[in-house]
C-alpha cells in the first residue's frame, strides 16, 4: 500500500454522481454496490440500489422502490450497506424496505416491507443495520412486533424462519449485529437500546443477555470481538467491556460516566472502536480520538488530531492496516497515522472527499461525510451525497 500521499492527492480512478445517502459502498465480484435516495415531492421520493463497474465506475444497473421519510430525522437516504452473498445483494432501505436481487440482472428476487410484514415502528433515524448472512438465513434487526426485534429469513425465498426479542420493552438501536464464534461455537451479538444480548443464529435462541439501558436509545456503534472481550461503547453511557465464554458474558469494567459532554473513557457514536493488542482506540463524542487501556478501560490518552474540531458529533472511521491505520474523518480527509500506547503518530492526510450531509449541530464546515469507505483491491472507494469515488491506494 502507498506509504503517502501524493503531493497533488490520490489519483483518482473515476467518480460517478449518485444521490443522497449515509449508507456506505460494497465491493464484491467486480461490482460496487451503493444505496441513495433522490427525492420527490415533500419528503418523500425513491431509495435505489446501484450496481457500477469497479474498473470503471460506470452505472451497471438500478432498482428503486418508493419511500416516505415523514417519520425519520436526517432524511437524506439509506443507512444500511449492500450486502453480497454469491449471486444475490440485499438492500435494506431506511423505511425498512428489504430488497433480494440478483446480482447479474437486477431481477428482484423477494421484498419485505417492514412495516407491512412485522408491525414496525419506525425507530427516529429509520433501519440502519444491514442484512447479516448466515448458512441459508439473512438476519435483519426489524423492531417487529410480536417479540421479533431480530427476524431471520430463508435468503432465498424471504420465508420467515425464526424471530427473537421483545420489540416492547425497549427500541432497536441502530448497532451492527455481528456473528462471533466462542469456544468453536457461533454466536449472533446484538445491541440493542435494552440489552447486549447473544442469540443461536440457526434459531434465534437466547444464549445470554446483559442489561445495558442506553439514553435516547443510542447504541450505534459496532460492537468490537477481540475473543474473549466484547466491547461496546455509547455516546451518553460509556463504554463496557464483558468477557465471554460459552456460559455466558461477565462484565469486566465500566465507565463511570452517564454524560456525553463530562466524559472519562470512550464515548463513541457511530464510529466503532478499535482494539490493538492489550488497548482500545477510537473516537469520542467530541471528536477526541483515546487511548484506553483494554484491561481497565483507563483512559491513557487523547488527541483532536484526527478531527480537528472539538464538536458534537466529530466523528471518524479507523482501520487498521497492518502496523498503520486508515482514518476517515468527518471532513472528508483520509489520514494515515500510526497508533500506540505512546500516542498518536499521523504520517499523511489528504482531501478525499466533499462533506455534503447536513451535520445537525454548528460545524467548522458546515457539512459532514458520515458515510463508511470499502476497501478492495488496493483501492479505496468513499461516497457523499453526490456521488462516489474510486481513488488509488497502489504503491507505485
Amino acid at each position: 500500500m502507498i506509504e503517502r500521499f501524493p503531493d497533488d492527492g490520490l489519483a483518482v480512478r473515476w467518480r460517478t454522481p449518485i444521490g443522497s445517502g449515509y449508507s456506505g459502498p460494497s465491493v464484491a465480484g467486480g461490482r460496487v454496490f451503493v444505496t441513495d435516495f433522490r427525492a420527490g415531492g415533500g419528503r418523500q421520493g425513491e431509495e435505489r440500489i446501484l450496481a457500477l463497474d469497479q474498473s470503471s465506475g460506470s452505472l451497471l444497473w438500478s432498482h428503486g422502490w418508493s419511500v416516505d421519510y415523514a417519520s425519520i430525522a436526517y432524511a437524506s437516504g439509506p443507512r444500511a450497506t449492500p450486502t453480497v452473498d454469491s449471486d444475490r445483494v440485499y438492500a435494506l432501505g431506511a423505511g425498512g424496505d428489504l430488497v433480494c436481487l440478483g446480482v447479474e440482472d437486477r431481477a428482484e428476487l423477494w421484498r419485505r416491507s417492514f412495516a407491512r410484514d412485522f408491525g414496525t415502528e419506525l425507530p427516529p433515524w429509520g433501519m440502519t443495520a444491514a442484512p447479516l448472512i448466515y448458512e441459508d438465513l439473512v438476519i435483519v434487526v426489524a423492531y417487529g412486533r410480536p417479540d421479533a426485534k431480530v427476524v431471520a429469513l430463508n435468503k432465498l425465498t424471504g420465508e420467515e424462519v425464526w424471530r427473537a426479542l421483545s420489540s416492547t420493552d425497549s427500541g432497536p438501536g441502530y448497532s451492527q449485529p455481528i456473528l462471533i464464534e466462542v469456544e468453536r461455537r457461533p454466536s449472533l451479538i446484538v445491541w440493542h437500546a435494552g440489552a447486549l444480548a447473544a442469540l443461536n443464529p440457526a434459531n434465534g435462541e437466547l444464549e445470554w443477555e446483559q442489561p445495558f439501558r442506553v439514553r435516547m436509545e443510542t447504541p450505534i456503534a459496532t460492537p468490537v470481538w477481540k475473543e474473549p472481550y466484547l466491547l461496546v461503547s455509547a455516546f451518553f453511557n460509556g463504554s463496557r467491556l464483558f468477557e465471554v465464554r460459552s456460559t455466558g458474558a461477565e462484565l469486566k469494567w465500566k465507565g463511570s460516566s452517564e454524560s456525553g459532554i463530562s466524559t472519562d473513557g470512550l464515548h463513541a457514536l457511530m464510529n466503532s472502536p478499535v482494539v490493538d493488542g492489550d488497548y482500545i482506540y477510537g473516537i469520542c463524542s467530541f471528536g477526541q480520538l483515546r487511548c484506553l487501556r483494554l484491561s481497565t478501560g483507563e483512559r491513557v490518552w487523547e488527541t483532536q488530531a484526527v478531527t480537528r474540531e472539538k464538536a458534537r458529533n466529530a466523528s471518524a472511521f479507523v482501520v487498521r492496516n497492518g502496523d498503520r491505520y486508515l482514518i476517515n474523518n468527518d471532513r472528508g480527509e483520509l489520514i494515515i497515522a500510526k497508533l500506540s500506547p505512546e500516542g498518536y503518530q499521523e504520517i499523511d492526510r489528504t482531501q478525499l472527499i466533499l462533506p455534503t450531509s447536513k451535520p445537525g449541530a454548528r460545524r467548522e464546515l458546515g457539512a459532514v461525510n458520515w458515510s463508511h469507505p470499502a476497501y478492495a483491491d488496493h483501492h479505496i472507494f468513499a461516497r457523499n451525497d453526490e456521488e462516489i469515488v474510486c481513488a488509488s491506494l497502489a504503491a507505485e
